[in-house]
């Protein structure tokens, strides 16, 4: 997800985003610890996301 896709969204799109992506972390950790996890690096890659929609929050705040 790129951040001038971020910047076009609504305050209320971006905190739904958030919420979708902070759950689907908690997934992929579970997995991982489980075991179960066959691409452990899109863990990073939804890290990075979640600051990417933490920041748009941000700017727009």
């Amino acid at each position: 997800m790129k951040a001038s896709e971020l910047r076009e969204m609504s305050v209320a799109e971006l905190n739904k985003k958030l919420a979708d992506l902070k759950q689907e972390l908690f997934n992929l950790r579970f997995q991982h610890a489980i075991n179960q996890l066959e691409n452990p690096i899109r863990i990073n890659a939804v890290k990075k996301d979640i600051a990417r929609v933490m920041t748009a929050l941000a700017e727009k705040a």
